[in-house]
C-alpha cells in the first residue's frame, strides 16, 4: 500500500503557494472536490428539506448522503449520526441531554489528557447537578493516561466517563476499549473525543467499545462541523429541550434548526476523498475507507519518524514531549527557556507553519507542569519528506541564533 503525495497535493489549491502546513491537528488543507461540492450545493436550486421540487429534493439528498457517508466513517447505522456546529457545540449539547438523568451523588470521570472540550461541559453539568468529577491522571514520564488512578475513579456511582481517544496535543492513543470495558462494568457510558484520533484511524464505535464518538470533519479535508456517532437506540432515550413542531425522531431531534446543507455536501465529499487515496480492489465506500486510512497512516508514521530522527540529532535543545508508545503523528516540543512563539513566527518566515501554543489542552499543559506555549508539529497526508526537511532545517537555524 502506498499513496501518490504528488497527485495527492495537486487537488489542494493551498498547497501550490510553497506553504509547508505543520498545522493539521488544528485543521487541515481542503481539497477542491470539497469545496466544489459545498459550492454546487450552495448555489442550487435549494430549498428547505421536502418532497415536491427539485430544490427540496436536493437538500433532503444533501442529508441523506451525509448521514451514509459518515455511517461508513464511524462505523455506526446512518440514523446514528448527528450533525453539529463543531465537537464541542456537540459536547456541550450532549452534556446537558445526559445530566438530565443525574442525581446528587452520582459520579462522572474525566482526564487530565483531553482538550477542554471534553473536560469543561462535563465539569459544569456535574456541577449543575450536584455530581461528583473523578479524574484519569497522566503519567508524566509516558504521557499515557493512569490506568490505576482510573481504576480508582470508577464506583458503582459512575454515570459517564469522558475520555480522548487521541490526545490533540501529545499524539497518546490510549486503550480506549480497555477504559470502556471497565466503564461500562461499572454500568457508565462512555463519551469519546475522537477529533484528533479519526483524522489517522478508521474508526469502528462499536469495536473502540464508546457509546458516543465525536469528530470533526475539517481535522480530515472537511469543513468546518462537528458530528456525533451513536447508537440510535440509546439516542432514543434522550429527551433534548426542542421546539414542538420540529422532528422528535432520531437523529433529527438533536439537530435544532434549518441544517447546512452545503456544510454537509461539503463533508460527504470529504469522506469520498479519503476513500479515494489509494482504495484498493474494494468496491464498497467503508473498505476503500479502510484502504486508503492504512496507506495514508504509513505515509504519516514513516514521516513522524523522520522528524523525530531530526529532533535527536539536536540534542537536549529540544524536549520532545510526545512519548507513548501508541500515538498519532503529532509531536509536542519546547526548547528549554527560548520561547516557542518565536520558533513559530520564525518557522512561518520560512513559510514552514507549526503553531505555538497550549491549544486548548488545559489540563495536559498542567499535568505536565508546562507553562509556556509549546510547539505543536502536526502531519497530515499531503506533508512530504523536503517538508519535513524545511521544518528541520528551520529549527536548526533558529536554535543555532
Amino acid at each position: 500500500m502506498s499513496i501518490d503525495v504528488t497527485a495527492l497535493r495537486a487537488h489542494f489549491p493551498s498547497l501550490a503557494g510553497g506553504l509547508a502546513f505543520f498545522d493539521g491537528p488544528g485543521g487541515t488543507q481542503t481539497p477542491r472536490p470539497v469545496a466544489d461540492a459545498i459550492t454546487a450545493t450552495l448555489t442550487g436550486p435549494l430549498s428547505n428539506r421536502g418532497t415536491v421540487s427539485v430544490s427540496e429534493l436536493n437538500a433532503e439528498r444533501a442529508v441523506a448522503e451525509f448521514r451514509a457517508a459518515y455511517a461508513d466513517l464511524l462505523g455506526v447505522p446512518a440514523t446514528g449520526v448527528v450533525h453539529g456546529r463543531s465537537a464541542t457545540q456537540l459536547t456541550y449539547d450532549f452534556s446537558r441531554h445526559l445530566a438530565k438523568t443525574w442525581r446528587p451523588g452520582d459520579e462522572i470521570v474525566v482526564s487530565r489528557l483531553d482538550h477542554d472540550s471534553n473536560v469543561r461541559p462535563w465539569i459544569q453539568a456535574a456541577e449543575r447537578s450536584g455530581v461528583t468529577v473523578r479524574w484519569i491522571g497522566i503519567d508524566p514520564e509516558t504521557t499515557e493516561l493512569d490506568l490505576g488512578s482510573y481504576e480508582r475513579a470508577l464506583s458503582s456511582r459512575t454515570r459517564l466517563v469522558a475520555v480522548t481517544a487521541a490526545s490533540n496535543v501529545l499524539g497518546t492513543v490510549p486503550p480506549l476499549r480497555r477504559i470502556a470495558d471497565l466503564a461500562h462494568d461499572a454500568g457508565a457510558l462512555v463519551y469519546a473525543d475522537g477529533v484528533h484520533y479519526a483524522a489517522h484511524h478508521l474508526v469502528d464505535v462499536a469495536a473502540l467499545g464508546a457509546d458516543m464518538f465525536v469528530c470533526s470533519p475539517y481535522k480530515f479535508l472537511g469543513p468546518h462541523c462537528g458530528v456525533l456517532a451513536a447508537d440510535p437506540a440509546l439516542l432514543a432515550t434522550l429527551r433534548p429541550d426542542k421546539l414542538v413542531p420540529s422532528p422528535d425522531t432520531v437523529p433529527e431531534r438533536f439537530e435544532f434548526g434549518t441544517l447546512p446543507y452545503e456544510m454537509l455536501a461539503g463533508a460527504t465529499a470529504a469522506v469520498d476523498f479519503l476513500a479515494a487515496i489509494d482504495p484498493g480492489p474494494a468496491a464498497g465506500r467503508r473498505e476503500r475507507l479502510a484502504h486508503s486510512l492504512r496507506s495514508v497512516h504509513e505515509h504519516e508514521t514513516a514521516l513522524r519518524g523522520r522528524v523525530e530522527a531530526g529532533l535527536r540529532g539536536l540534542g537536549d535543545l529540544v524536549t520532545l514531549h510526545s512519548r507513548a508508545g501508541d500515538r498519532t503523528p503529532t509531536l509536542l516540543m519546547d526548547f528549554g527557556g527560548r520561547d516557542a512563539r518565536e520558533a513559530q513566527t520564525f518557522l512561518a518566515g520560512r513559510d514552514v507553519l507549526a503553531p505555538a501554543g497550549s491549544f486548548y489542552a488545559h489540563e495536559p499543559f498542567a499535568a505536565l507542569k508546562l507553562t509556556a506555549p509549546a510547539l505543536r508539529v502536526g502531519l497530515a497526508a499531503y506533508n512530504t519528506a523536503g517538508e519535513v526537511d524545511r521544518l528541520l532545517d528551520g529549527l536548526t537555524a533558529w536554535l543555532s541564533r
